[in-house]
Parts: structure tokens; C-alpha cells; sequence
């Protein structure tokens, strides 16, 4: 397996195992959580987390407007219409951080932070039913809400490198991370590990243009690919944001994580199932970023949608219906790049083989990753990376090379370091390898920059990754399983001829045999000296 020579450009920190104050401030919070389940205590946290962000913008909007220089001169620093032109929400003093915490001890504050978050909603018309507004419940102990507030209130203080809402931005990812692993099976409804969603953005490198994630969760891929455009010099206007949520209290989640990003994004009206109610009907997107449920059996099929252009998928799995989705909203010479289960490469079931065929026969399928398992909070089974080009033949000026009726296949399965006992991450270098491998398959030049030492001309690595054309696919029977393809890694010749090799190795095993039979003779006669006879 190829391994990348020296550091890489990259969008965020190696691992979400190293971090710092993160893992501090999550320890001190999930120790307030008493006996109230992590997805419930998610929205307490999450909630205050948000609104010390609301309120920290606006305090630095404030001071500014306060202080009158400039721009500001003349300025009302309680005038709502100040903040809104700068597309800073407009908190209402009884909302206002500080306010809350000089009453975080009083019995009062679950009713105190209740009516913060409805005063935000009612001025904010973008945050109308987004908000978390149940902390004044009996059920939430308020010496612990109060401690927790205190809690918040450190987030940024005394980061002189970033300011507070960027720190902020950090935590509200980290403890979205952790809450997803607390919860486990259930944690993967919102949550896409942070490495996967690299992953594919970083494979497609959407600099510009429409983005879409018909189940977009808690938002993940859209702050990933803002967070790409930032780090490689884009700018940040050059990409419009659509998504669709069908979970409402996911939905919130989302809209929270982006705003705190200051990210502006369309999801919708509300929470609707892409199935039967497709939001963004007319949208022809750019790319296509998503991790849709795995072999949903519970979902809505109307037989003569239009989205079935390769065939009707089975009442019993989703899989092929999320893929025509995605395809359906790709304009021409545009990709998608989406997680599936591993059946999704191989299964013949209910015409799943004959969509897959038409899909490679269509030459749509321009890439197939294989990855390791225990990369999900939400499942221990493999899964793999798809990616839709639509219209290879199309010259959209990034230096592609002419890669008609070919696909690539890469097999990291073995990639990956384990974080905890029952969960892996791919590091740093795992992204590079992977990533530079394709675009340097694809393009003239990496998208992520080449790095001193590594060549700029693709080639099949035995065990790897394999440019397979669509007869060779098609040989296979339209599998798309990349260990069929990338075959066994190659072994290092160590120069020694095969007879002496072997001349020594059966000297070793013969000398391991005469010390196994010295060491159960010794065993026994320490039984007899113990009275055991054997």
C-alpha cells in the first residue's frame, strides 16, 4: 500500500482523538449529564452551546456599534437592523449571554433560558422552531443547568488566536462527535464520522457551484466543504447550499450547526421525506454529497417516479433509490459522492444487479472505494464510497483526463487507526493516499497539490487501487467490489533463493518443536513435585 512521503495540505486536525480543551469541556459536561440520556441531554448542551454563540456575535457587533468609529458612526448599537446587515441575529437583552449567567444560580433559569430561545426565534425568523425550549421541565435539574452554564460561558475565553465564535464552532463539532458515540445505533442518524465526510469532499472538491445532500443530518457535509473552499483559497460565495432533512429534531440540528458557522444553506420549509416529497424538485446540483440510510426496507416508492431512469429499486432496499436520486439532481458533468453499504457493490436481488449494470453501461460510475469497518458509531459493517460523474465526456476546464468507459477502484480496507476499542478513524495520511490517488487517476494535476517526491502519472498498485475498463467490469459480471479488481498486494522479493529459504525455515521449526517438547517436560515434572500426575 502506497504511503505518502511528508505532511499534507488538509482542512482539519489528524484525528478527533486529538484534540485539547474540547475533551476537557466534554468530560465536565457529560458529568452534569446525571441520569438524563445523551439524546436528550444532546439538545440541552447543543442549545446553550448555540445561544453563547448567538450572543457572542452579537456582543462583538455590539461593541463596534457601541464604540461609533468608522462605519459605525452614529450608530444605534440597539437598533435590530444594524445587526441583520451584517447577518448577525439580533438578541434581545433578556437573551444576552451575560444576562443568563448572572442568574445561572437562581431557581428560575430553566424558565430564564426558555424564554431567551423564544425570543431569539421570534426576532430571528430564520431560527423559528429551531430552537431547543424545554429547560424549565422538573426533569432537568437546574443546580446542574446553572453548572452547566458556567460550563459554556469558558468556551473562548482567553483565546487570543481565535475568536470566541470559531472556538465555539469547534466545540459545537466536537460534542456533536461524542454525542453521536455516547448514543451509539441512534447516533448515526445525524452524524457522519468527521474523516468520512473529508473523504468525500475532498475527493470532489467542490470549489464552486451547487452543493446538495438530500439527507443532510446535522449538516456535516455542508460545514466540510465551506471549511475545503476556505483552505484552498476559494471563496466561500462561489457555493450555494441545498439540502433535505426528514428527521425534524435532526433538521434543528443542522440549521443550529450551520448557523453557528454563519453558513447560509436552503433545506427546505421543514422536515419532509425526500421520497415523497422532494424539496429541491427543479434543482440541478454541482455536486452531490451524502450518507443516505443503509438498506432502508422502510421507505415510500411510487413505481413510475421519474427518478427510476435505470430501473425500479426493490420495496426492500433503498439503496439504488438514493443513487437515482442523486444522479436525477446532477446537472450535466456533474458528481456525486455518497456512502453505501457494501451490498450496494455486488447484490443481484430485485434488479439490483440490472441497475447496477445499467449504471455501469451508462459509464456513470467513475470511482468505487472500499473502506474499513468500524469507521460508524451507528454500524460495525464495511461500507463503501461511490462516485457518479455525470457526463465524463464534458470539458469543464479542470483538467481532466479522458477517463470514458473506465473506473477506478480503490481497496483501503486495511487503512485506518483504531481510536478506542470498537471505533477507527482514517488518518491524515489515509485521506491523502486515497484522495491524491484519484485526482492524480482523473486530472492533470492533484486538486490537493502535489507533494515533493510523488509523481503526477497514475498507475495500478497491486493490492491498491486498479483503472479497470467497463469490458473488464462487465467480465466480472458488473461487481464493483474493489478487492475483485485491485488483487493481492504485492510481496517484497527479499532476494534469498526459495531452497536456502527453506532450508531455514525448517531448521527453525524443527529447534521451536525440541523446545516446546522441553518446556511440557518441564511442566509435568513441576505438576508431579505438586502431587498432579499427568
Amino acid at each position: 500500500m502506497p504511503k505518502p512521503k511528508n505532511s499534507k495540505k488538509s482542512t482539519s486536525s489528524s484525528s478527533t482523538a486529538n484534540v485539547g480543551f474540547e475533551a476537557t469541556l466534554w468530560q465536565a459536561a457529560d458529568k452534569l449529564r446525571s441520569n438524563m440520556d445523551a439524546s436528550e441531554y444532546k439538545h440541552v448542551v447543543l442549545g446553550l452551546i448555540f445561544l453563547k454563540y448567538i450572543s457572542d456575535s452579537f456582543e462583538e457587533l455590539f461593541g463596534l456599534l457601541t464604540q461609533g468609529a468608522g462605519e459605525y458612526a452614529g450608530a444605534d448599537p440597539e437598533d435590530p437592523d444594524e445587526y441583520r446587515a451584517k447577518g448577525v441575529f439580533w438578541v434581545p437583552k433578556e437573551a444576552r449571554w451575560g444576562f443568563l449567567q448572572g442568574n445561572a444560580r437562581q431557581a428560575t433559569i430553566g424558565k430564564l433560558v426558555d424564554d431567551a430561545m423564544v425570543a431569539i426565534e421570534r426576532d430571528n425568523p430564520r431560527l423559528k422552531g429551531v430552537l431547543p425550549k424545554d429547560y424549565a421541565r422538573p426533569a432537568l435539574d437546574k443546580h446542574r443547568l446553572g453548572e452547566l452554564i458556567d460550563l459554556v460561558s469558558t468556551i473562548g475565553l482567553g483565546d487570543k488566536e481565535n475568536r470566541s465564535k470559531d472556538v465555539l464552532g469547534r466545540v459545537y463539532e466536537y460534542f456533536l462527535t461524542q454525542f453521536a458515540s455516547a448514543e451509539g445505533k441512534n447516533g448515526g442518524q445525524f452524524y457522519t464520522p468527521s474523516c468520512i465526510v473529508r473523504l468525500l469532499v475532498e475527493m470532489l472538491a467542490p470549489y464552486k457551484g451547487r452543493i446538495y445532500d438530500p439527507c443532510c443530518g446535522s449538516g456535516g457535509m455542508f460545514v466540510q466543504s465551506e471549511k475545503f473552499v476556505e483552505a484552498h483559497g476559494g471563496k466561500i460565495g462561489d457555493i450555494a447550499i441545498y439540502g433535505q432533512e426528514s428527521n425534524a429534531t435532526t433538521r434543528r440540528l443542522a440549521i443550529m450547526n450551520l448557523a453557528i458557522r454563519g453558513i447560509e444553506a436552503d433545506i427546505g420549509p421543514e422536515h419532509a421525506d425526500t421520497f415523497r416529497r422532494d424539496v429541491h424538485p427543479d434543482l440541478k446540483a454541482d455536486f452531490v454529497i451524502a450518507n443516505p440510510p443503509f438498506n432502508d426496507s422502510d421507505w415510500f416508492r411510487k413505481d413510475d417516479d421519474i427518478r427510476w431512469k435505470y430501473g425500479v429499486p426493490p420495496k426492500g432496499n433503498a439503496n439504488f433509490a438514493w443513487v437515482q436520486h442523486f444522479i436525477h439532481h446532477l446537472r450535466e458533468g456533474g458528481m456525486a459522492g455518497f456512502v453505501l453499504a457494501n451490498g450496494s457493490m455486488s447484490s443481484n436481488q430485485s434488479g439490483e444487479g440490472d441497475i447496477r449494470k445499467a449504471l455501469i453501461e451508462n459509464d456513470l460510475v467513475d470511482c468505487m472505494v472500499a473502506l474499513p469497518g468500524q469507521l460508524f458509531y451507528s454500524t460495525q459493517i464495511p461500507v463503501c464510497l461511490w462516485f457518479i460523474a455525470k457526463n465524463k465526456n464534458i470539458d469543464d476546464k479542470r483538467g481532466f483526463r479522458d477517463r470514458r468507459k473506465h473506473t477506478l477502484f480503490v481497496d483501503a480496507r486495511k487503512m485506518g487507526t483504531l481510536v478506542d476499542r470498537v471505533h477507527r478513524e482514517l488518518t491524515d495520511d489515509d485521506l491523502y493516499t486515497i484522495t491524491n490517488t484519484y485526482h492524480t487517476w482523473r486530472s492533470e494535476e492533484p486538486v490537493l497539490g502535489k507533494v515533493e517526491g510523488d509523481s503526477n502519472t497514475y498507475s495500478d498498485i497491486a493490492g491498491f487501487c486498479k483503472s479497470a475498463t467497463t469490458e473488464e467490469i462487465a467480465s466480472h459480471g458488473y461487481v464493483l467490489t474493489p478487492g475483485r479488481y485491485v488483487g493481492a498486494e504485492a510481496i517484497e522479493d527479499d532476494g534469498e533463493p526459495f531452497d536456502e529459504k527453506m532450508k531455514r525455515l525448517v531448521t527453525q521449526l524443527n529447534e521451536q518443536f525440541a523446545e516446546s517438547a522441553k518446556l511440557e517436560q518441564a511442566i509435568k515434572a513441576n505438576l508431579k513435585g505438586l502431587g498432579y500426575e499427568g
